[in-house]
């Protein structure tokens, strides 16, 4: 699925090469999140959010061809280094 969700996202995307995706396995769910430079957001997620629907129910067609659940979440980059990295000291 991670495979599937880059390509698309590179081909949308003004910045390819800051497109970052990660996958993580849950049982017999697969989460996978998609990280974009702020600037290409809108592109990514589309007019009331078609695109990142049609991303979502591409994704989960080839999901259930392996017989598994897929959830994709849409991110900036900025968002995700901020999740991943750990929590600045206060001094």
């Amino acid at each position: 699925m991670k495979e599937l969700v880059e390509v698309i996202a590179k081909a949308l995307a003004e910045h390819p090469d800051e497109v970052v995706v990660t996958e993580k396995k849950e049982g017999r769910t697969v989460r996978v999140q998609l990280g974009v430079a702020p600037s290409d957001m809108g592109k990514v997620i589309g007019k009331q959010g078609r695109i990142a629907k049609s991303i979502r129910a591409l994704a989960k067609a080839g999901a259930s061809l392996k017989d598994i659940r897929v959830e994709v979440d849409i991110d900036s980059n900025d968002e995700l280094q901020g999740i991943s990295s750990e929590p600045e000291s206060a001094e």
